[in-house]
């Protein structure tokens, strides 16, 4: 995708960056929707171009790439390859999260350190943006494998981290389990106790309510959303959830108890359908105990179970079909006819995510899909299939 612009100074910080990382698509992409945002705000401030304020900005402060050997349990050396992207410490430690997935690359990283600059700077905290992760996989290995793998992993990243330096956090295929592996391994080598990550586990340092915060979150913002905009809540509502991971979970659990029935949840296999609504206690079980898939469900109740096939080309485009579907099939929200205009609009929030940001959240309030506009937020990179 080709970003162009009215204002000759961004326009030239874009096609720099696009020169100079024309092999990282994902990361050109964030560049160029940020950029496009502050424009009008540049074009109002010159002192953005005199002192290169965006120049800087979309050059990270240092990108490390590095090796990650390990073995697995019959006996054979692995190699993965393992990245930490320190991009802005303008008002603080570089901060974000640590990403295990097959499809980490130097572009995903670096596009998702980038937009943590902004994100952690909104908190109002002085934390500065990074990212890091690995393309190792964490779907499939044992304990002692994932143990072995972050052992290595963080034999290299502790020359890189530390409490005033860089503190890293949890991500996709990254939770309490490969924290604790990674913050042993840090304790073991440098001798010392310290915050250095988050996402620990209350016995050894971790924060109340941090496992549930992004889930409540994703609530709290909707809940508020309703409310300044149609003056509704989400009690009543049908409601899906993208994902079964931990911020769809404790999403899901948000959402029962402020009086709103989820209907489906997926993963990276299929979704699960339950018209009654998702048993939660099982799902925890299955996902944060067990580590199983979301499909193991219906062996416990009589939900509908829809596999995803390796065929699909666009993993979005069949998620959205999906949602369509289920809508089709949900007849219990009924609006009045003076909220037809808003009836009209699906809200769609699919994240990878990372926000970390990563489950989406569906309210199903709507009255007529075929006539719906559908927002997406991001581009499909977003999407975890």
């Amino acid at each position: 995708m080709v970003f162009t612009f009215k204002n000759q100074y961004l326009q030239g910080v874009y096609d720099k960056t696009a020169k100079c990382y024309a092999n990282e698509p994902e990361f050109l992409q964030a560049v160029g929707e940020v950029l496009q945002s502050l424009e009008p705000v540049v074009a109002k401030d010159p002192s953005y171009e005199t002192n290169g304020v965006i120049d800087r900005i979309v050059e990270p402060e240092r990108m490390i790439s590095f090796r990650v050997s390990w073995v697995d349990d019959n006996g054979k050396v692995q190699v993965n390859h393992g990245y930490r992207c320190q991009f802005n410490s303008a008002i603080g430690p570089y901060k974000g999260g640590l990403r295990l997935h097959p499809s980490v690359c130097p572009s995903v990283i670096k596009f998702l350190g980038f937009e943590q600059i902004f994100k952690n700077s909104l908190t109002t905290l002085p934390m500065g943006g990074g990212k890091g992760g690995s393309d190792f996989d964490p779907k499939g290995k044992s304990d002692g494998e994932v143990m072995r793998f972050c052992q290595s992993f963080m034999t290299e990243l502790c020359k890189h981290i530390g409490a005033d330096t860089d503190v890293p956090a949890g991500d996709i295929g990254t939770g309490a389990r490969e924290i604790g592996y990674m913050f042993g391994q840090y304790k073991r080598l440098r001798n010392e106790f310290t915050g250095v990550l988050t996402g620990k586990a209350l016995s050894y340092g971790g924060s109340l309510a941090r496992t549930e915060a992004t889930g409540y979150g994703l609530l709290y913002f909707t809940e508020e959303m309703m409310n300044v905009m149609k003056n509704d809540t989400v009690k009543g509502k049908t409601i899906v959830v993208s994902g079964s991971g931990n911020v769809a979970i404790y999403a899901t659990e948000k959402a029962t108890q402020l009086g709103g029935k989820v209907v489906a949840l997926s993963d990276s296999n299929g979704y699960i359908y339950d018209p009654n609504g998702i048993n939660l206690d099982v799902v925890k079980q299955i996902k944060e105990v067990e580590r199983g898939r979301i499909k193991e469900l219906s062996a416990t109740s009589l939900c509908r179970v829809q596999h995803r096939t390796k065929s699909t080309k666009n993993p979005l485009r069949s998620w959205l079909q999906m949602v369509q579907r289920l809508l089709q099939k949900v007849q219990t929200c009924r609006l009045h006819r003076k909220q037809s205009q808003y009836s009209r609009r699906v809200v769609c929030c699919l994240a990878q995510q990372r926000l970390q940001t990563q489950a989406a959240l569906q309210l199903l309030v709507w009255k007529c899909l075929r006539t719906a506009n559908v927002c997406l937020g991001h581009s499909k990179k977003l999407m975890q299939s």
